[in-house]
């Protein structure tokens, strides 16, 4: 039988995890652990990027490779 205080700690858990995951999506943070999640669900014959390239891939994307643009 599972106690009060163990639902309310798999509650905050939740929420703390949940508050994180939008705030890193509100800044353009990328989300590894959604990736490994995805690749594992769709992806389960390819191996998943590490995190520094994924992290890179991601910027690449979002920023471009470098070149400047004027705004």
């Amino acid at each position: 039988m599972r106690t009060a205080g163990a639902s309310l700690t798999e509650s905050g858990r939740y929420l703390a995890r949940s508050v994180v995951q939008s705030l890193r999506l509100m800044v353009g943070m990328p989300d590894y652990d959604a990736y490994l999640s995805h690749m594992e669900r769709t992806h389960p014959d390819r191996e998943p990027m590490s995190y520094e390239a994924f992290f890179r891939e991601r910027l690449e994307a979002r920023y471009g490779s470098g070149k400047g643009r004027c705004c």
